[in-house]
């Protein structure tokens, strides 16, 4: 049974936030502290914590699974508003609108990110008072923080600037790179801050917020994946899967997003460095509240699932009883994501956003065996996933599925499982090549649509930057 949230409230004091409050994010401005910082290893240990710190308010984390949701197809404006129905109907511009606003705040903050990771790596490098195990931990974070947020740039933008420094004569007029180079270099920073991070597999004080070993390994297991790199896919999965002492899945979907659960490999504090707003983007997005007041009713959080997304649930699935939410409006009934509980601040909050989860993990490794053609190996790792849902075992229907419907219900899957969660179902129409099918009825869709534009703003301060085709 889907749950309905109704939340009276006497005073106007917890009438919070607006849908437009989620728009109006300030890109975060970074300036790394000069090179004293990296004098000793408190003052060091400062400027890593500052990267983690600026990752919640950092427009690019907490937008990705919003505005790729909302090209992804599974969720739609709760109300018609400019911004959003711009990424939901593929009608993005390039300049001289809001949602070309919000496409700059994506592209800048997480260039901002890879900016303080360099200036970190750059820091390290100069210092001669940080012992070389010291500098390795410091340097395979950043390394893994600059991979990450270049994955996300060349799956949302396709070619994009390679920085690798922080010389601004070179970054101001750096050319845009072919997204195969960049994928390169995901690849490399992640190999050898696996390296440096090889010995890094305790959480510190047991919180999830800090990158070790087993998130690269997760990471890396992903590029695999989009890479086709099916051999390399299936054994970093299985390198995680295997550490049984760390990770499990788990049999409580409630338990998914609490912070510090057995299930995620790397989280983010949803303190972000600020005591004030302890709850994740993701909940205050997508947590429906409806606040009734005397004489009038508001209803909070933006974005609402779309008709079409519950279908593909089987009557009995656990995430369609713990993860969707429901609620009446004018007699009709709208549902929406519940993966996060929390959608108002507050220091009781116990969630966190999860990046990376051994879920995943198991259906990375279903995927690379399917293409292996190990069937009756991905069907174990598939029936995993279905297991915790509590639908039906397909080890139950010996050698009934080939090699294609296999990857089908994997997708499925993938779909069921990571809905709401960092664009994964855009990412995935676009590597696997179905998003003309995905979206061969969309009046709105062009195939230019598959990628976000380059945003203008920056193109006017670079005269090096090109466009994507058709913007």
């Amino acid at each position: 049974m889907k749950r309905y949230i109704y939340i009276p409230v006497l005073a106007y004091s917890f009438f919070l936030c607006s849908c437009e409050d989620f728009v109006e994010i300030d890109t975060p401005n970074f300036e790394m502290v000069s090179t004293d910082i990296f004098a000793n290893e408190e003052t060091a240990r400062v400027a890593i914590k500052g990267i983690y710190n600026q990752l919640r308010p950092s427009f690019f984390i907490g937008g990705i699974s919003v505005y790729a949701g909302f090209s992804g197809n599974l969720i739609r404006p709760r109300i018609s508003h400019e911004i959003y129905d711009a990424f939901w109907q593929h009608e993005l511009s390039a300049t001289n609108s809001p949602d070309a606003t919000t496409n700059l705040n994506i592209w800048s903050s997480a260039y901002n990110i890879i900016y303080l990771c360099n200036s970190l790596m750059e820091g390290i490098n100069n210092s001669e008072n940080l012992s070389e195990k010291f500098k390795d931990s410091l340097r395979g974070q950043a390394m893994f923080i600059r991979a990450f947020t270049y994955f996300y740039l060349v799956n949302i933008y396709g070619d994009v600037p390679l920085l690798l420094t922080t010389n601004y004569k070179i970054n101001a007029l750096a050319s845009i790179d072919n997204q195969e180079i960049v994928w390169d270099q995901i690849e490399t920073d992640l190999l050898e801050s696996m390296n440096l991070l090889k010995n890094e597999t305790a959480y510190p004080e047991e919180e999830r917020f800090y990158v070790t070993h087993h998130a690269v390994l997760a990471l890396l297991s992903r590029v695999y994946l989009y890479r086709q790199l099916w051999d390399k896919a299936e054994e970093y999965s299985s390198m995680l899967i295997e550490q049984t002492t760390d990770f499990e899945i788990l049999d409580d979907l409630d338990q998914v997003f609490m912070a510090h659960n057995r299930e995620a490999i790397w989280q983010i504090d949803p303190m972000g460095g600020y005591a004030t707003n302890i709850v994740t983007a993701e909940g205050k997005a997508f947590a429906i509240l409806v606040l009734t007041f005397p004489g009038f009713t508001h209803v909070q959080g933006i974005a609402l699932l779309a008709d079409h997304f519950i279908l593909n649930f089987e009557h009995d699935d656990q995430r369609l009883e713990k993860w969707i939410g429901a609620y009446e409006q004018g007699g009709e009934e709208y549902n929406y994501i519940y993966k996060y509980k929390e959608n108002l601040s507050s220091v009781n909050n116990k969630e966190a956003t999860v990046v990376l989860r051994l879920a995943e993990q198991y259906l990375i490794r279903a995927e690379a065996r399917t293409h292996l053609k190990k069937i009756d190996l991905a069907i174990s790792d598939l029936d995993v996933i279905r297991s915790r849902a509590n639908i039906n075992l397909l080890s139950a229907y010996p050698g009934e599925l080939n090699q294609e419907e296999l990857l089908d219900s994997i997708m499925l899957e993938r779909k069921r499982e990571f809905f709401g969660e960092f664009g994964h179902r855009w990412f995935d129409l676009k590597r696997i090549g179905a998003i003309e099918e995905e979206f061969s009825n969309s009046p709105t869709w062009q195939a230019i649509d598959a990628w976000y534009p380059i945003p203008d703003e920056e193109r006017q301060k670079n005269p090096n930057l090109g466009q994507n085709q058709g913007y």
